[in-house]
Order: C-alpha cells, then structure tokens, then sequence
C-alpha cells in the first residue's frame, strides 16, 4: 500500500468517526427545525386570500473533535445556532401570488442618517476647498 493511499484511509476512517457523527446530527436537528413556519406560523387561509410567510435563515454548526481515547472529555462535543429574520410574506389571491416585503424602519432610519451625514461632509469640503481657491 503506497503512502497516499495509507493517508487517504487514515483520512476516511477519521471522518467516519464520531465527531462527523455528532456533526450530522446537529444538522439533522437544526435544520429540521429552522424555517419561517417554525418561527413565524405556517401560511393562513382567510377570505380566499392566502398569507406564506418568507423568512431567510442563517444557521452554523461547530464541532470539537475528540483528542484522547482513555479519558471522559474523548467525546466530540458540538453546537450550534439559527437565526431566522423575517423578509416579507406571499399573498395568493385569486389566482394571482404577490410578493411583499416587510421594510425595517430602522435601516431607513439608519439610510436617512447616513445621508444627512454625507451632505454635511461634502458641504464642509466644498466650503473649505471654496476658502482655499479664494485665498
């Protein structure tokens, strides 16, 4: 057996260990769990007009691998996290889906700020560049 195909071996036998385990587990439980519908509702019939919540989840998984074989901490250990942030919902109505975004007004806020903020640095430039030419 040639070197690579040891390393290749070596390789494979250590991703079928526990710690990939643990990992395919974490996203098996997370990912079953993590949507719009688990965090805001399942989609809502009324009047003929039918209401789809759309979401966009971010999820993230860690695993620390096991390092020793005798002691109590060999065991991978693991975690992970979603966040869910609500982007609009469908709307079906005779026939028709439409999309409607949800809008935060916190980043027209923060849009709002930073547009004041660019016109108040451009006028103190110009106005100092102004002064320079003028001498």
């Amino acid at each position: 057996m040639t070197m690579s195909e040891q390393l290749a071996r070596e390789v494979e036998r250590r991703a079928a260990g526990p710690t990939a385990a643990l990992l395919e587990r974490l996203a098996e439980h997370l990912g079953g769990q993590a949507g719009a519908a688990a965090v805001y509702g399942a989609s809502v019939e009324r009047d003929g007009v039918t209401v789809v919540p759309v979401a966009k989840v971010t999820w993230g998984l860690g695993v620390r691998g096991a390092t020793k074989t005798t002691s109590e901490d060999s065991e991978p250990r693991g975690g992970g996290g979603v966040m869910v942030a609500p982007l609009g919902y469908i709307e079906i109505a005779r026939g028709e889906a439409r999309f409607r975004p949800i809008r935060d007004p916190m980043m027209l806020w923060g849009a709002g700020s930073l547009l004041v903020a660019a016109g108040l640095s451009a006028w103190l430039v110009l106005g100092g560049l102004r002064r320079l030419i003028r001498g």
